[in-house]
């Protein structure tokens, strides 16, 4: 088993310790560890050291492979709002690869209770395209949202 293994082996270790140090190895790790990105974005709902270092391996990553979107579309319902935000930036990253992806993204810029996740879905459709009638009301009513970010996201994904 590689390094690489392990430490996504590790991510799911009963000790929060061991979790955060292995999301700190992916992390430093870069780009190489993109195969761990669906257990990175799991990771987010963990404890907080655990969640900094997934949060910061995926701020560097890239795109994930496509293979992964299966396992990324239910992540961005996610009742936790750093799960749902990376699972949308990942599936933008994929860009249009990834158009299937957004029914999905746009009932969470429609229904998400978290700011953070609605401006994240809208953004990523604006990557993998908006072109469902449902996807692109629930643009048009983002776009008329008093937060002016997700006004503006939503805009854009619309232009």
């Amino acid at each position: 088993m590689d390094d690489q293994q392990r430490w996504r082996l590790e991510l799911k270790d009963s000790d929060a310790k061991v979790r955060a140090a292995a999301a700190e190895n992916l992390c430093l790790a870069g780009s190489d560890s993109v195969a761990a990105a669906v257990e990175l974005v799991v990771a987010c709902g963990d404890v907080e050291d655990v969640q900094n270092w997934a949060a910061s391996a995926l701020e560097d990553l890239g795109a994930p492979s496509v293979d992964s979107v299966d396992a990324l579309e239910p992540l961005v319902n996610s009742p936790k709002p750093l799960v749902g935000y990376w699972a949308a930036t990942l599936l933008g990253r994929l860009g249009k690869t990834a158009s299937r992806s957004q029914t999905i993204l746009g009932k969470a810029v429609s229904d998400s209770p978290h700011l953070s996740v609605q401006e994240r879905a809208a953004w990523a459709l604006g990557k993998v395209g908006a072109t469902e009638a449902s996807v692109v009301e629930s643009l048009k009513r983002a776009a008329a949202s008093e937060s002016p970010r997700l006004a503006s996201l939503a805009n854009r994904a619309l232009a």
